[in-house]
């Protein structure tokens, strides 16, 4: 069982809106105070400026803690410390989503609405700078130093508040509970904790402006990173606050995984989507930990005068530190995606999933391997000894990848495909890897690499890799588990419809990126030589179409969520155990212990869904 307290889980009386958002704005009240009183002591005890850097970081310290106390852990986690203490209330309907909860269903879904409303504001900011880059000149930012500030701060939020959290964050922490047969996350306080350090650190890589921004970008290499201004420290801190939030989520996983299993469910019969989870939460255990370093000594050179990465250290220090978990960050990106791959075309294609061991083999050595290729977004700076065993590890690296894709071809292979939304999402991540994939042999490769760095040759292979394989993965997960997590069901013609929008905006969009780089586009510029925009503005035109096309996929299931007719149980015919219990599921997911006595991708020829050991 999970880890409950009788400070947990007391329920809550019928209240107006204002009762049920007090916890959420008194957590933004706290929050706000504890950062202007904080900055304002500090820059008076100091005489610095109130955007300098100890305030700032003062402030943000002090800022998180007023938030996450507020918003319930006070009463529910640190006031139980001081003798006996009223129960918190978790609240019931919507009131469970403004405040401290333990139950992994709500935590979830704070995931998956956070992770959504930022990519939505990193994507305008990505809309923006292709409206820049529609033109030789800067005459959309006014300067090129706000572009890098744009610049940062999509990157950054795509990267670790969006990419490494929505999959990962929310379908992790909604659905490996359900699909495994427990109740909850083995630790459900520290389950909702992680949430709560989550936006912390988007607001603060979002605010960072306000104190001068940051011109290194989401990379943040040094030594130009001493250089900027204090929004540099609201960097460092941010991405440290979200690595602490995945750190949580990772230990849930792993631990509820491991120990929390129905009877019957053996490691050999795992949901695939369970598969991804685990092994993505084993790298973020190893590696989150090292980019918090880095982001550690990255705040010291600037705060406390320390020489980690400076002129007087080691500069390339922080590129292997950033890229230590900067690759491996890309397996924990794409693995939960291939786990949805492989949930998503069985059930679509009705027949058994091909290849389950094999599939479950390339999971695990993409993650031993993962670890070994960092190198190869160094291959211009590293000393040339390096140069030949991350070209190999890197290259070597497709052949568990290539499990995958045997995988969901197999399965596919004389199957009764059914082109539902998610299986026409699914198949579009599909492809659109495959594409990122083979470019990012060009990058692995030292000669060709030398060529292409730093071109938008890079910046495609890296968008087909986390758009098109991720957040296109991302939409069927959205789409397919949308009848689970709302009740209701989306509409059909509308979800293809944004599908395909989404499809062809980014291919004639980021297709023309890799012809761009070729012929001499550089990346991170605001801006560049005549003879480039004619390619440009096709970019930044179809960018718009993608945009446009994202916007409606959203859209449609937020109209439905509160529209859409009701759904079943069921309604695609799926195995695992999520399937076999209501939709949404009630608190403690099930009725009755499921118990397990087959694999879940046993589905027959004739498209009948038999149940799968649960009770309603």
């Amino acid at each position: 069982m999970s880890d409950q307290t009788s400070t947990l889980h007391v329920p809550a009386a019928s209240r107006g809106w204002f009762d049920s958002w007090a916890p959420m704005l008194r957590a933004v009240l706290w929050g706000t105070i504890g950062y202007l009183a904080a900055s304002w002591l500090v820059a008076y005890a100091t005489g610095s400026d109130l955007r300098s850097d100890w305030p700032v970081v003062a402030g943000f310290c002090a800022g998180t803690a007023g938030w996450i106390l507020g918003g319930g852990v006070w009463e529910a986690c640190a006031r139980p410390w001081f003798g006996p203490a009223p129960a918190w209330d978790e609240g019931q309907g919507l009131a469970r989503f403004f405040r401290f909860h333990t139950d992994h269903k709500v935590i979830g879904m704070q995931y998956v609405v956070t992770a959504t409303a930022t990519f939505l504001v990193a994507g305008l900011a990505a809309m923006a700078m292709r409206l820049e880059l529609a033109t030789p000149d800067v005459d959309v930012f006014g300067t090129a130093q706000h572009y890098n500030e744009a610049f940062g701060i999509h990157g950054s939020l795509m990267l670790f508040a969006v990419s490494v959290v929505a999959i990962v964050g929310g379908f992790g922490n909604y659905f490996v509970p359900v699909m495994i047969g427990a109740d909850d996350m083995t630790y459900p306080r520290l389950n909702g904790l992680s949430w709560w350090f989550l936006v912390p650190g988007i607001v603060a890589i979002l605010l960072s402006p306000l104190v001068g921004g940051f011109q290194a970008g989401w990379t943040a290499y040094a030594p130009l990173a001493a250089d900027d201004l204090a929004g540099q420290d609201l960097y460092y801190l941010g991405v440290l606050s979200l690595g602490l939030s995945s750190l949580f989520t990772a230990i849930n996983v792993i631990a509820t995984t491991l120990y929390m299993r129905a009877p019957g469910l053996s490691m050999g019969r795992l949901p695939m989507f369970v598969w991804a989870m685990l092994v993505t939460s084993v790298l973020n255990l190893l590696w989150v930990p090292v980019i918090g370093t880095g982001m550690v000594f990255g705040l010291a050179d600037r705060v406390l005068g320390m020489h980690f990465f400076d002129a007087q250290g080691l500069p390339l220090l922080w590129q292997d530190l950033f890229w230590l978990f900067g690759h491996p960050e890309v397996y924990i990106i794409m693995l939960p995606a291939w786990g949805l791959w492989l949930e998503i075309v069985p059930v679509f294609s009705r027949k058994r999933l091909f290849g389950y061991r094999w599939a479950v083999a390339g999971m695990l050595g993409v993650t031993f391997l993962s670890s070994y290729v960092w190198t190869h977004h160094m291959f211009t700076t590293t000393p040339q000894p390096r140069l030949i065993p991350f070209m190999t590890t890197t290259e070597l690296i497709s052949i568990p990848t290539g499990f995958m894709y045997l995988a969901a071809l197999g399965t596919m292979w004389q199957g009764r495909l059914r082109l539902k939304t998610p299986m026409l999402l699914a198949l579009m991540s599909i492809f659109n890897f495959l594409i990122g994939g083979f470019t990012g042999v060009f990058l692995s490769d030292v000669p060709a690499d030398f060529q292409l760095h730093n071109t938008y040759f890079v910046v495609a292979h890296f968008h087909y890799t986390i758009i098109g394989g991720m957040v296109f993965g991302w939409l069927a997960g959205m789409y397919y588990w949308f009848p689970k997590y709302s009740g209701r069901m989306y509409h059909e013609g509308w979800g293809k419809l944004a599908a395909w929008l989404v499809f062809i905006g980014f291919n004639m969009s980021f297709l023309a990126m890799f012809v761009a780089g070729i012929n001499g586009m550089n990346r991170r510029v605001a801006e560049y030589l005549p003879y480039l925009q004619n390619i440009n503005t096709w970019i930044s035109v179809w960018a718009f179409v993608l945009g446009i096309g994202f916007f409606l996929s959203l859209l449609n299931l937020f109209v439905s969520s509160m529209t859409g007719s009701s759904a079943p149980d069921n309604p695609w015919g799926g195995k695992t155990l999520e399937w076999q219990t209501s939709s949404p599921p009630p608190h403690g997911n099930f009725t009755e212990q499921p118990q397990v006595h087959d694999g879940f991708y046993t589905y027959a020829d004739d498209g009948a869904a038999a149940a799968q050991g649960g009770a309603r």
